[in-house]
């Protein structure tokens, strides 16, 4: 069992801002029902680019709903570009640290955050840079890369662990696998 810090349990038990916002002008979703975590985030956003409220929807662990609560906590108050700052590791630091397993949660609420400015903003999200790798959790090669440097990851199971890439069907561990060697050996020649 993973050794959660008492505010992970606490915004488990007891989430705040549960629920769908029903005047939020922003939404964002990420994750994927058929493999086991979404987030639905909400927002209402005043006319200075203000968050004023947040709420959130989620499928998902102990960690999903935990970091969901903490980035609505998080961001409320903020303005949408110093919301659009604010990392995985934020959110996880928020609650005390998140395990190792659980990261990839945080990095949902993240995802969410940047998709719910991008509709405040009638911006389209482009599809992202790189190939995909993991189609159940919208992965990419360059994301996998940036998340081996950044992070130290090692592992199959390390990346898994961080970017939910390779936790659904499974079929793209080897293709993780060669993504890992290909930014350690990169990592290695910088």
């Amino acid at each position: 069992m993973w050794d959660y810090t008492d505010k992970v349990k606490e915004h488990f038990m007891n989430p705040k801002n549960v629920g769908e916002l029903k005047d939020a002008n922003a939404v964002g979703e990420t994750g994927s029902l058929n493999c086991g975590d979404a987030l639905k985030l909400f927002l209402k956003v005043n006319e200075n680019e203000r968050i004023i409220d947040a709420s959130f929807m989620t499928f998902g662990c102990a960690s999903a709903v935990a970091s969901s609560s903490a980035l609505t906590e998080i961001i409320k108050g903020m303005t949408l570009d110093d919301a659009a700052k604010v990392t995985n590791d934020d959110i996880s630091d928020f609650l005390g640290g998140l395990p190792k397993e659980k990261m990839h949660c945080s990095v949902m609420g993240q995802a969410a955050l940047k998709k719910a400015i991008a509709d405040f903003r009638g911006v389209e999200i482009l599809a992202k840079p790189g190939e995909m790798v993991c189609e159940c959790f919208d992965v990419t090669d360059l994301e996998i890369i940036d998340a081996v440097k950044q992070n130290g990851l090692s592992t199959t199971e390390d990346v898994t662990n961080y970017l939910k890439a390779g936790g659904g069907c499974g079929k793209c561990l080897d293709r993780i696998e060669e993504v890992i060697e290909t930014a350690k050996a990169t990592a290695d020649n910088e």
